[in-house]
């Protein structure tokens, strides 16, 4: 059963981390995440829907209009998002992208890092780009979708606080034949996350809220210390393969991670699908929403970028962790 706060509805297995400032008549459908370290703000009527991961910083909030909805499996990141605005299901919202107010974007949309589109704009594409400005008929398809009511109130804003804690509930955690999984003391199981079968999870890594981490296949899923699974994730792998995944790396928000070889340090960013049999070296970053195809082998410091993600550029310093992580 959905939640309800002050006509705020939350789905059972959505959830709120941190302090969000949710509008009248908002909605969180399942498997929902808002992730908030200060920095996250719905308008009145905004609906996230299933499986959508919204997360914003001080430093880089995220704040989204009124009237404005999310389709499935959407990924912000500290973006500012306007009013009466149509997001195609899988969209990508990177850091400091500002988007104006009537805009309709396309399935599987990436607006890039500080891309600024205006209002009115009809955007696809990944990158994104402007097709043309809204048409009349475009606008008309905007007021049916919302009972013909675009009318804007004031914001009146309620304060949802759920403190980011250690644990409150462990994950659930599944044997499949004779394997169970093993998790280091120190990990952190969000409670939404299922884990199952030939699972190993090293020292202070963090398994987040919706993430999906299957080992019932012949090889092993070996996750290392410090590493970041990140909201609605699903690591799976084929049979007679192994998926591992190194010290220190992150694995942005949406991602899906099949039986590959992650290099230690390493970040993939959201939307991301990594394919088996793969390898990924060291301090490599895969940009969000590309695809690193079967077999596909990138070496040490590598950018790889697009769908199929190939090599863009080399990398002089190390990675530093992204603001989309956990402090």
């Amino acid at each position: 059963m959905a939640e309800s706060i002050n006509e705020i509805k939350i789905a059972e297995s959505a959830r709120i981390i941190g302090e969000v400032e949710l509008g009248e008549a908002s909605y969180l459908a399942q498997g929902a995440i808002i992730r908030s370290h200060q920095g996250v703000r719905l308008g009145n009527n905004t609906w996230v829907l299933e499986n959508s991961t919204v997360i914003g910083t001080k430093k880089q909030p995220t704040l989204i209009g009124s009237k404005t909805v999310f389709g499935h499996k959407c990924v912000v990141l500290g973006a500012t998002i306007g009013n009466l605005c149509e997001i195609g299901n899988g969209s990508i919202f990177m850091p400091g992208s500002k988007i104006g107010d009537r805009c309709i974007f396309g399935e599987s949309t990436i607006v890039p890092e500080l891309m600024e589109i205006p209002s009115d704009s009809v955007v696809v594409g990944r990158p994104a780009r402007i097709i043309r400005k809204l048409s009349k008929e475009d606008f008309e398809r905007i007021k049916q979708m919302r009972n013909d009511d675009v009318e804007l109130s004031e914001h009146n804003g309620i304060r949802v606080v759920r403190p980011i804690k250690e644990v409150e509930e462990m994950g659930k955690l599944h044997p499949y034949k004779n394997h169970y999984p093993k998790v280091a003391d120190s990990a952190v199981i969000l409670d939404s996350a299922e884990i199952n079968g030939d699972v190993e999870i090293g020292d202070n890594s963090v398994i987040s809220h919706g993430v999906k981490i299957i080992g019932n296949s012949h090889g092993p899923v070996k996750i290392g210390k410090n590493v970041q699974i990140l909201e609605n994730c699903v690591l799976h792998l084929l049979p007679d393969n192994q998926l591992i995944i190194e010290d220190d790396v992150i694995i942005g928000p949406g991602s899906i991670i099949h039986g590959t070889m992650i290099g230690k340090g390493s970040i993939i960013e959201s939307g991301s699908n990594v394919c088996d049999y793969s390898s990924i070296g060291e301090n490599c970053i895969v940009k969000a929403g590309s695809l690193v195809k079967q077999r596909s082998v990138f070496q040490e410091n590598t950018v790889i970028e697009g769908f199929p993600g190939k090599a863009v550029g080399t990398l002089i310093k190390l990675l530093t962790r992204p603001p989309w992580a956990y402090k």
